[in-house]
């Protein structure tokens, strides 16, 4: 027997849902999967491998194994909005900014170009060849965790706050990803972390959730149930975390129970990568590697990404897990790898995809749809916006010219990325436009060099010199800051294996005073020979030469602000995955530039927020208001506070674009208008510009909730639902779940409510017309108010308010009016009790249907009632 200490499991919460109530409402269950047959040639190379051999196919980066007839297979590939960390790939809005598109169809064809160019990507070596990291059919995404509190850095990855819309928002991506055949999907969607995972960053590793069977039912499980019951996801990552004790990845009750019984899901479970080790080393929960990875077969996690599943022959043969358990992760481990065509011989529809098909300009449309349809217009008093044509811009702030603010996290490499000052250059004429930067992000957060402190032969930035690894010239080209991603990637002619680039020109300070120069090279983590060589040379001092190795180099240096030469001397070796040169200016430079270019400008366009140098997974940052990757305060950063407030008073008309991952709050006093822009992807700055010129109409809505200040949240390690969210918190918040303006204006009539037997759907239908002089697009929004059950809470126990029922876009033009009808599912009308059993409840429903919740813009309540018994909803 395995040393697994005495917790209590999950299970105690999934019993507790098993009252005795009423009838339980039919459910069709999913189809009959592919995964569920073996196929005969995976059934016999498991049945003659030995352990050992059984072992290592169950570890993320799997060897050859000739006998198994297996070449080499990483499974760990990443495409949270766009193929990462595998070179040239489109690069949509980050994970929150597709959420804030409300537009499930849309995600679906993110997701088919997603999979296409890793198809394209795979396809291009021969079929047999072995696969490196990131290079596999087997996508680790959608992150489907809820987005509970906007502290929490990778929050950005997911699809919002709201269990419904998240849960459809991966159906389309889901849909997308694995193509219209699932017996031979194009890629193989991975939903992720299940389950109850949503920060602190520290302590992820051993972290105890003790969730309430309400909150696991109503909140936190919804979504993992639509991606398997309706998206049929055929892989399913277990997160960190524990819940009441036991690691996610050894829960059987959930697992197996809940997830393979219940809902029906058929394909494999990945560990979260290291959680199988975590077991043992940080839960406390096995006593060593061999209990650890006993735990995980037998709580239903198929493979581990790690190594821990190296452990395996050891437990067997301790009698900590059968063979026969491991044969069954395995097969259906390796069922994944046939169904995509890759092994024995199956067969593959998806052969002939070929890098041609890879950021194609019906790809770079479809970034700057989904950029566009992101942008959420939060305010615009006075119709400050849309701007009008030859309007001097002053274009301010720390976001306005950075590669990471597009590209977000899990990204690929954007081929011609389009900053906001680039856009708005484009837009409406670089003699229009000035630029300042204007602020740090955070007090002692370097940001990237601007191109206003470079200069080369009279021009902005720098001349770069790329060469390759025999010393030949290649390619020259004036470059405008060092902000490189080149990640498996290259400028064109060059190997981006190996090549060298030098950058030569002029650092001219602003003013006189001590400059902190930062060297930023990412490093890889994975398959690394050597590390990058980066000279640094201002006048005549070299700050710094030889390797970075993902550490950042800072030097100080002082200047009389007169002009130095520079040289920055890069030797790229493969896997190094970019360049930045960044610095922290003296106190007050910054801002003496904004108020100089907002002296020259009509408009003040000022773009602020947050950067995954601050919020991410994990990171290695601790400075105000920010650490280890987590928010400690949701307020705008104050060196940017400062700034916009120092604009404001320049009297001049202000528009704040927030560049961000999650919920900023601001003082919207201090802006006529302000645009939630999100990390936006490679057309990001062609979508802003647009949206701000009026040629894109804004009709993106927030998939979250944004709070006035951090004090109106909970503890954030409290994972109880009280208070957070639009579905429990009782406060005002700064803008609502679902808040999103326009540049014109709608009405709604005519609204009723069809209702048939308790436990039915419920349809809804309404007349919407476009009322003002713009074609637009409106996100139709139901919130569904339930009757009581007649419970009492208690303190403790969070009250629901409303929740989303139903949503979609309508596009109407000037004047067009059109009929709508939305679907209100049993599971949208229902209410979850404190013992986490979930029923449609008899009596007096009221529902508002908007363009926002109730209060927030135009809409209509509308009313029914449902008659009979209490009826319970399955698992």
């Amino acid at each position: 027997m395995a040393r697994f200490f005495p917790k209590a499991s999950l299970a105690t919460l999934l019993a507790a849902s098993a009252l005795t109530s009423v009838a339980v409402q039919a459910e069709t269950p999913a189809a009959a999967p592919a995964g569920e047959t073996i196929a005969a040639p995976v059934r016999a190379a498991v049945a003659k491998a030995t352990l050992e051999q059984k072992a290592a196919q169950l570890q993320s980066t799997a060897p050859a194994d000739p006998a198994m007839g297996l070449p080499a297979y990483d499974w760990w590939s990443e495409g949270l909005h766009g193929l990462a960390r595998n070179g040239i790939a489109t690069v949509f809005p980050q994970a929150i900014g597709l959420a804030a598109t409300w537009d499930p169809a849309l995600l679906e064809k993110v997701g088919t170009v997603v999979s296409t160019e890793a198809r394209a990507k795979f396809n291009a070596a021969p079929l047999g060849a072995d696969r490196r990291i990131y290079e596999g059919l087997t996508i680790w995404s959608p992150n489907i965790n809820i987005f509970r509190d906007p502290r929490w850095g990778r929050g950005q990855e997911t699809y919002g706050e709201d269990p419904f819309l998240t849960g459809s928002l991966a159906v389309g991506f889901i849909d997308g990803l694995q193509g219209p055949d699932r017996a031979h999907p194009r890629v193989i969607a991975t939903a992720k972390h299940l389950a109850v995972h949503s920060g602190p960053e520290a302590g992820r590793d051993s972290f105890d959730v003790d969730v309430a069977p309400q909150d696991l039912e109503a909140t936190y499980l919804p979504a993992f149930r639509m991606a398997v019951t309706k998206g049929r996801v055929l892989s399913l990552m277990c997160s960190y975390n524990s819940i009441h004790g036991t690691p996610v990845c050894a829960d059987a009750p959930l697992i197996e129970q809940r997830v393979r019984g219940d809902w029906g899901f058929d394909g494999f479970v990945v560990s979260d990568c290291d959680a199988i080790g975590n077991i043992w080393q940080f839960h406390h929960f096995a006593y060593d590697p061999a209990e650890a990875a006993a735990a995980g077969i037998r709580g239903g996690t198929d493979f581990n990404c790690g190594t821990a599943y190296g452990a395996l022959p050891q437990a067997v043969k301790r009698g900590l897990v059968s063979e026969e358990a491991v044969d069954t992760a395995l097969e259906r481990s390796l069922q994944a790898r046939y169904a995509l065509g890759t092994i024995y011989g199956a067969s593959d529809p998806w052969g002939s995809i070929s890098p041609s098909q890879i950021n194609t300009p019906a790809d770079r449309a479809l970034a700057l749809e989904a950029a566009r349809k992101s942008i959420v217009l939060a305010k615009n008093d006075g119709a400050v916006l849309p701007l009008k044509a030859g309007t001097r811009l002053a274009v301010i702030g720390v976001d306005a010219d950075d590669l990471g603010v597009l590209e977000g996290n899990y990204h690929g490499t954007a081929a011609h990325p389009v900053t906001p000052l680039d856009g708005l250059r484009a837009r409406f004429g670089a003699g229009n436009v000035t630029y300042a930067q204007g602020a740090l992000l955070a007090e002692g957060a370097p940001v990237v060099v601007p191109e206003t402190a470079l200069s080369s032969e009279q021009q902005p930035g720098l001349v770069a010199h790329y060469a390759d690894g025999e010393g030949h010239r290649v390619l020259s080209r004036q470059e405008r800051r060092i902000d490189f991603n080149f990640t498996r990637t290259a400028p064109p002619g060059l190997d981006p294996k190996r090549f060298t680039a030098d950058w030569v020109g002029a650092f001219t300070p602003p003013a006189a005073g001590d400059y902190t120069l930062v060297l930023d090279a990412p490093q890889c983590w994975k398959d690394c020979t050597r590390h990058d060589d980066v000279e640094l040379v201002v006048g005549a001092n070299v700050l710094h030469k030889g390797p970075l190795g993902g550490q950042r180099v800072s030097v100080t240096i002082h200047s009389d602000g007169r002009p130095q030469p520079i040289r920055l001397h890069l030797d790229h070796y493969g896997e190094d995955e970019g360049l930045r040169l960044m610095w922290v200016p003296p106190a007050g430079v910054l801002e003496a530039g904004a108020m100089a270019a907002a002296d020259k400008a009509d408009v003040i366009v000022a773009v602020l927020g947050l950067s995954p140098d601050l919020e991410g997974e994990a990171l290695q940052v601790q400075v105000p208001g920010f650490v280890g990757g987590d928010r400690s305060e949701i307020e705008l950063p104050e060196p940017q506070a400062r700034l916009l407030a120092a604009l404001r008073a320049t009297g001049k008309p202000v528009v704040a674009v927030l560049s961000t991952g999650s919920a900023v709050a601001m003082d919207p006093a201090q802006a006529d208008a302000v645009l939630v822009n999100w990390y936006s992807g490679e057309e990001g700055g062609t979508a802003l510009a647009d949206t701000l010129a009026g040629v894109s109409n804004p009709s993106g809505r927030l998939p979250v909730t944004f709070y006035r200040k951090t004090g109106d949240l909970p503890a954030f390690v409290d994972y109880s639902m009280k208070e957070r969210t639009y579905r429990y918190f009782t406060g005002a918040p700064l803008w609502g779940f679902g808040h999103g303006l326009s540049y014109t204006t709608f009405a709604y009539s005519g609204a009723k409510a069809t209702a048939g037997a308790i436990g039915a759907p419920v349809t809804l239908m309404l007349d919407l017309a476009n009322t003002g002089a713009r074609a637009g697009e409106e996100v139709v929004q139901a919130y569904v108010v339930p009757p009581s059950d007649g419970h009492h809470p208690i303190l403790t126990e969070a009250v629901l308010q409303r929740q989303l029922g139903a949503f979609t876009r309508v596009a109407l033009k000037p004047g067009q009016k059109r009929k709508v009808t939305l679907t209100l599912d049993p599971r949208q009308l229902s209410v979850v009790d404190r013992r986490g059993t979930r029923r449609v409840l008899p009596g007096d429903y009221k529902v508002w249907i908007g363009g926002g919740q109730p209060g927030d813009g135009a809409g209509q309540w509308v009313g029914f009632t449902l008659t009979g018994q209490a009826t319970e909803l399955p698992k």
